[in-house]
């Protein structure tokens, strides 16, 4: 679990990662100020960064706000000696709350909260072949698969795209394509896969590739030239 740690204060930053690392998190990234950090989770893919809320130049929530704009599927944890942020921090997107000084017991209560969570999402999707779990900053979306027009590959996790808006699930391409066989979704290219349903129309273009557009939004979908000869033949098969 690659984390990131947040604290102006370094005694509180090493307690910090000691404990983390006695719970058996070693990858830790370390910052003792929030522009540091940004720089760090603009650099890499965090599943977890544990915020200070009082730090000067910008609060922990702040910085939860700017984390989440660039990756919205990051679980963010909160730190702080003061109770009465609580409801600010969980408004910010927090899936937790830690009170100082931060003990082995709250730390452990923490990572439970991010495997529940994560495990919930799997269940949710097996269980209910209807609805995709997926996040967006502080939201969470049941998304019926029939409103999805696309999923898009985005490093270790996709891009699900419905009318509205776009979210994140943590699954990797190969896993959505299991998750959608039987419904009426096509792989037309490794970073794609299209609801068929949800096409208004194709064109030929360069390489015999295929342009696919939607009903209803503006969004285009190029297929790899593989992509397009086993679509068509996909559709043939679908239309005898």
């Amino acid at each position: 679990m690659k984390t990131l740690i947040v604290d102006d204060e370094k005694l509180a930053l090493s307690r910090l990662k000691r404990i983390l690392t006695e719970e058996g998190i070693s990858d830790i990234t370390e910052c003792n100020n929030p522009i540091d950090a940004i720089k760090e989770f603009s650099k890499a893919k965090f599943d977890v960064a544990f915020l200070d809320i009082s730090m000067p130049t910008m609060t922990g929530l702040e910085l939860a706000n700017t984390l989440l704009e660039i990756n919205p599927n990051t679980f963010i944890i909160f730190q702080t000696a003061f109770a009465e942020y609580a409801l600010e921090a969980f408004k910010s997107g927090g899936l937790d709350y830690i009170l100082k000084p931060i003990s082995n017991e709250s730390i452990q209560k923490a990572l439970q909260k991010i495997e529940k969570y994560v495990k919930n999402v799997e269940s949710d999707e097996k269980e209910n072949l209807k609805k995709i779990v997926a996040k967006r900053g502080s939201k969470i979306y049941m998304i019926d698969i029939d409103d999805v027009y696309y999923v898009k590959a985005d490093l270790d996790e996709v891009i699900i795209k419905i009318k509205e808006t776009d979210a994140y699930v943590r699954k990797k391409m190969q896993d959505m394509q299991e998750l959608l066989k039987g419904k009426n979704f096509f792989r037309v290219h490794r970073s794609y896969i299209v609801n068929v349903d949800k096409i208004k129309s194709m064109r030929s273009v360069e390489q015999s590739k295929l342009e696919i557009s939607f009903k209803d939004i503006d969004d285009i979908v190029t297929s790899s030239k593989d992509g397009a000869k086993e679509f068509r033949e996909y559709i043939e098969q679908r239309t005898l």
